[in-house]
């Protein structure tokens, strides 16, 4: 109620300003002297409830100055005490000056922020802080309003909130503004300059906007505390960071694994956010013969040439029907998905069905790769460019047959694992390195980019008379946010953090969740909930938190300090910065082998 009246108090102002316009001509009440009292309420309840007739007119006019004079009772009453508590308003001029007037606003609000008391129940308000080395947008603006009314909100309903401003100081975007003044080509380039410089390179940008940000957050009247802001740069920040890292990895929740990520070869890292943008890209049909009949070829389809060098099987769905055709002009024999011979052929003329067989009858049935790269893989008796089946190949799309090239696609790297084509512990099957450059083991493309490969490969593929078609094909691809480069997806070693075992807890917590609008509760968040994956925290980067993980080189023992204290304990060496130049060189002794980690 409190609240509601202090709402309606503070528009009575305007209200009576209103009502003196238009009742100052009234003949029954001078609204401007207040005087309420000349017409007593009995006057008006003598004429509504008096058996003697009136006339319609009559009571209809009464009627409205009966609800005038409570409403101007009310009104009297609560301006005499709005005037006995608060100091009396001050008249403001014909014309305004609406900026003069924001300042004395934003004084007067500056002056609140120190009344604020703390011995009130706390109110935790966490807010994504921003990046300091891009100018504020009109996205921080929303934003940031929506932001204010809920801590206003707060402190309104009688909590004591804390407004600190934050600065997200570290990560991608501050190296990639730098690595563009200093010319850094890749990870080489930091390492030869040392990270120490580099790091001080970064440090010395990160709060170049600071002014223009807090003048436009200040400007738009957000209730916010600059003076007593963080940044994520501070070592008891990162120490924040370490302890909750160790938290989990006491409760088993960190584990090292290798996993197929979106990556950029602009910024040399994996990525978990990316943007999608539609494009059209050329796709081709590839023939990969059997070793039982040189003539017979399964047909694969593909966007991505450069792939093929690291093939290592193929994959067809073991519930469809496949088809073994004639190519009646070239009397060349091919197998793929029945009803895709269309994507193939323009004409069922041009082939002749030689018999069908379900996918599950070609399992384990080997084929003679496009390039010899890996060849050594099967001599030392690996169980490699062999036919594999899984449910994931569909029929909306391609010849039925998918080209398998585990450390360069999520569902390759997965299905490949459960045939056993690659293991856990084998040696990763990836010859491109962090820019996207092909590595000596792809001895015909070694140095070239990833993506300048594939017109060589096509020739190649030409020459050997195993490309049979290619096309353009619109579809989704994506680019990094940060260098709009496009991605690829490639198998990198990661620490990841165990989300897939907790999915049914997040729902369940998402339920006691309220969410405005609930929908987003729902569906959007929800739906995302229920396929997380595990989540692959480590970067390759230098201007960040390190993580806290002194590992063994047989990885057997692994030491995951929390704080600076345990830190300098199991190092025996002053620390009062933890990022990666001060502390890259510290080790710590083994406890169970002579050696240091």
């Amino acid at each position: 109620m409190s609240t509601c009246l202090d709402v309606q108090l503070s528009f009575y102002p305007i209200v009576y300003l209103a009502a003196k316009t238009i009742f100052s001509r009234s003949p029954i009440v001078s609204v401007s002297n207040c005087r309420c009292h000349r017409f007593p309420l009995s006057f008006f309840f003598k004429i509504f409830f008096s058996s003697r007739p009136i006339k319609a007119k009559l009571k209809v006019h009464f009627l409205f100055r009966f609800d005038y004079l409570l409403f101007q009772r009310a009104f009297f009453f609560a301006l005499m005490k709005q005037q006995q508590d608060e100091p009396r308003l001050e008249v403001v001029p014909d014309h305004i000056d609406f900026a003069a007037e924001e300042r004395k606003i934003l004084q007067k609000m500056a002056r609140q922020k120190h009344l604020s008391n703390l011995s009130r129940p706390h109110y935790t308000f966490y807010d994504g802080p921003p990046f300091a080395t891009g100018l504020p947008h009109y996205g921080h603006i929303l934003a940031g309003t929506i932001k204010d009314i809920v801590t206003r909100w707060a402190h309104q309903s009688g909590f004591y909130v804390e407004r600190r401003f934050g600065w997200d100081t570290h990560g991608l975007p501050v190296e990639y503004e730098v690595d563009k003044i200093l010319g850094v080509k890749g990870p080489s380039d930091v390492l030869d300059m040392g990270i120490g410089v580099y790091n001080a390179k970064c440090r010395g940008i990160v709060m170049r906007y600071a002014e223009e940000w807090q003048h436009m957050v200040e400007r738009t009247g957000r209730w916010i505390d600059f003076d007593n802001d963080y940044k994520t740069l501070y070592p008891w920040f990162m120490e924040s960071v370490w302890w909750v890292f160790s938290q989990l990895f006491k409760k088993n929740f960190v584990y090292r694994g290798v996993k197929v990520m979106p990556f950029s070869t602009g910024c040399s890292t994996p990525l978990s956010n990316f943007e999608a943008g539609q494009n059209y890209q050329r796709c081709f049909f590839v023939a990969f013969p059997l070793v039982e009949n040189s003539k017979r070829s399964f047909v694969a389809w593909t966007t991505t040439p450069w792939t093929l060098p690291s093939n290592l099987a193929l994959c067809v769905n073991p519930n469809l029907v496949y088809a073994v055709i004639l190519d009646v002009k070239t009397q060349k024999e091919y197998i793929m998905l029945k009803e895709r011979l269309s994507e193939l052929y323009k004409s069922a003329n041009l082939y002749k069905i030689i018999e069908t067989i379900k996918g599950s009858e070609l399992a384990g049935k080997e084929y003679i790769p496009p390039f010899p790269y890996f060849l050594n893989l099967k001599e030392a008796g690996r169980k490699v460019f062999v036919v594999i089946t899984n449910t994931y190949v569909k029929t909306d799309q391609g010849t039925g047959i998918v080209h398998q090239s585990p450390y360069f696609g999520e569902e390759d790297h997965k299905t490949c694992l459960e045939h056993g084509i690659i293991t856990k512990d084998a040696e990763m099957i990836c010859p491109v390195n962090e820019k996207g450059i092909f590595t000596d083991e792809v001895v015909d493309f070694k140095g070239l980019y990833v993506k300048d490969a594939d017109k060589l490969i096509i020739k190649m593929l030409k020459e050997k008379g195993l490309l049979l078609k290619q096309e353009q094909y619109k579809h989704s691809y994506p680019f990094c946010y940060r260098s709009h480069t496009p991605l690829i997806y490639k198998a990198v070693p990661s620490w990841f953090i165990r989300v897939e075992s907790l999915v049914e807890q997040l729902l369940l917590n998402n339920e006691k969740t309220r969410w405005v609008p609930s929908f987003v509760r729902d569906k959007r968040f929800a739906n995302w909930l229920r396929d997380a994956r595990d989540w692959a925290v480590s970067r390759n980067r230098f201007w960040g938190t390190p993580i806290n993980l002194w590992v063994s080189e047989d990885h057997t023992e692994i030491v995951c300090p929390g704080s600076i204290a345990e830190l300098e304990e199991l190092t025996g060496t002053k620390i009062t910065d933890l990022h990666r130049e001060n502390i890259d060189d510290l080790t710590i002794p083994s406890k169970v082998k002579e050696m240091d980690l």
